[in-house]
């Protein structure tokens, strides 16, 4: 079994908010190489965020439910008014709250919460309303309320400034923000409590602020059981029927074909081991520079896995698909937010049509059905290509002209200027990343390790990887702040052929140390085979997404 990435899951959302948690990483790191399997286990990483991102709500399929029928229409605004109203203040709140700072400040709008007091209790300085007069509040002409706990609040001169489209907010007014928030406790941030409280207008009693969670059942306690690859999902993960599941092909908007998980399986099997890279790993080295919005990952949002399916060139063969005639290759999730709209992404057809790409629809993940938290029955693993791009769940494929309009790929996982801030920028004047940069990063030792120094040197350890199926040429480790570079041996390398390098290199070195050093700092950085080396420092590729984080990995041990 290739390279897994072992997590503690088991702790509640909650503790992901403020503050970063020890995450126990293991890798246990497996490479096919000469015909047989090396192995090294690595010590946990240290300090970082909870890995999984539990933002789960109750289950809303957008096509079909588990019956495969399609909702009804008032099932469906049934649906979408319980869960719209999480928009108010954005699902994607992470990257707003400089904009809802300068809101504030633009209306001049004072916000009582100065006295630091609980959001949304109870203030004799403002009128109470019924739920009844707060419900007639739906739209612009008369003004659009919501409410949290026994707060009332006036969110229409935010409408427009709202990142996630007007739309969304319009659909959730005049309800309660509660129940939406008991799922995504991410916005249980100071921030954006002050912004909630600076368009307070009023209260509404005790008892009918109970009756926003009456009835609320555990949004996670449809979750599986975590296993060892890492995981980073957006959305709630869907219990798919295999039985009646579909994957819906189409050109634009005509569909073209149908396929069930059996139709997919009759295709050619193809296998490729890739390694899958979240855009934010190792995030937390950039935050040290200067805050950034995202979940705080150390070295370990990556992982390597041994993936087969069918090859998404075939499929795209037998239905005539030229490239010289469509631009992109769009996925959508059966996974949804708030509005029903599934996660979504895509990429250049260039990619996907040519059969060197390896781009494959697996169905198995290290020779065993794919799990439900990694995309079960059908993920699109698109080898040296960011992890946002293979999407899973997957429940329909677009042949387009057009790029994805998702959000994760028109507002999302894009790459800014280090002088770029929340208030200049501009998420349509950069693309949307695709191939990752060179990077390696340190497993053993962790930062904070007594090392135990054996005949004069210490043992390093670790992964290398570079985007676009380049290959690792080199890893360069040092003790001395660069004045003695010492090159690493590669134990676990992929044999492909130049350019389908989609596999981490795991590599290794002894390192001397001088007598009576105490301590010392290790750096370490990879290159690849077109000679792109890593950053010394993040300095100079801070963003401020937290993306891309490919300076020189250092960690600081102490000697004994």
């Amino acid at each position: 079994m290739p390279g897994i990435a072992r997590w503690r899951d088991n702790l509640p959302t909650e503790l992901c908010r403020n503050r970063e948690l020890e995450i126990m990483l293991h890798l246990r790191i497996l490479c096919r190489a000469n015909n047989r399997s090396t192995a090294l286990l690595v010590k946990p990483v240290g300090s970082g965020s909870l890995c999984i991102l539990k933002n789960k709500y109750l289950l809303h399929k957008r096509r079909y439910n588990s019956s495969h029928e399609n909702f009804s229409k008032d099932e469906h605004k049934k649906y979408i008014g319980c869960i719209g109203v999480v928009s108010i203040l954005g699902f994607y709140y992470y990257y707003t709250s400089n904009k809802r700072r300068a809101f504030a400040r633009e209306h001049k709008i004072e916000s009582h919460s100065g006295q630091r007091s609980s959001p949304g209790e109870f203030d004799s300085r403002y009128k109470s309303y019924t739920l009844s007069e707060v419900a007639k509040h739906d739209n612009k002409n008369v003004g659009i309320w919501v409410t949290y706990k026994q707060g009332v609040y006036d969110i229409t001169d935010f409408i427009e400034k709202h990142p996630g489209g007007a739309g969304k907010i319009i659909m959730a007014a005049g309800g309660s923000i509660e129940p939406f928030w008991m799922i995504f406790s991410n916005h249980n941030k100071r921030d954006i409590y002050d912004l909630l409280e600076s368009m307070r207008i009023g209260n509404i009693s005790k008892e009918e602020a109970s009756t926003a969670v009456e009835g609320m059942e555990d949004p996670y306690a449809n979750d599986p059981q975590r296993d060892l690859f890492y995981v980073r999902n957006h959305l709630p993960v869907p219990d798919v029927d295999p039985q009646t599941y579909e994957l819906e092909i189409a050109i634009e908007e005509d569909t073209m074909k149908v396929l069930r998980l059996d139709d997919i399986k009759k295709y050619p099997k193809h296998t490729v081991s890739s390694t899958i890279m979240c855009a934010g790993n190792r995030r937390s080295e950039m935050a040290k520079v200067k805050a950034v919005k995202g979940l705080s990952w150390s070295v370990g949002a990556v992982g390597n896995a041994t993936w087969s399916g069918a090859k998404l060139c075939d499929i795209l063969n037998e239905l005539n698909v030229k490239e010289e005639d469509y631009e992109h290759i769009q996925f959508e999730g059966l996974d949804l937010d708030p509005s029903s709209t599934p996660y979504g992404s895509s990429i250049p057809i260039s990619k996907a049509i040519d059969p060197k790409g390896d781009v494959i629809l697996a169905y198995e993940m290290n020779g065993k059905p794919l799990p439900r938290d990694h995309g079960f029955p059908i993920r699109v693993v698109v080898p040296g290509v960011v992890g946002a791009r293979n999407v899973k769940w997957l429940g329909r494929i677009i042949i387009s002209k057009h790029e994805s309009q998702s959000q994760w790929q028109q507002g999302d996982y894009k790459g800014f200027s280090p002088s770029t801030d929340w208030d200049t920028v501009d998420f349509s004047k950069s693309p949307a990343i695709q191939e990752l940069p060179v990077i390696s990063a340190i497993c053993t030792p962790q930062s904070g390790d007594q090392v135990v120094v054996q005949n004069g040197k210490i043992k390093v350890a670790g992964y290398a990887w570079s985007g676009g199926g380049q290959k690792i040429v080199r890893v360069d480790v040092t003790i001395d702040g660069g004045d003695t570079w010492h090159t690493a041996e590669f134990f676990g390398q992929d044999l492909s052929k130049p350019g389908r390098h989609w596999s981490w290199t795991l590599w290794q070195v002894e390192i001397p140390v001088k007598e009576g050093d105490k301590n010392v700092e290790i750096w370490a950085k990879a290159v690849d085979s077109m000679y792109n080396v890593q950053p010394e420092s993040f300095k100079n590729i801070w963003n401020l997404r937290g993306v891309l984080n490919n300076a020189y990995h250092r960690v600081k041990i102490d000697l004994k």
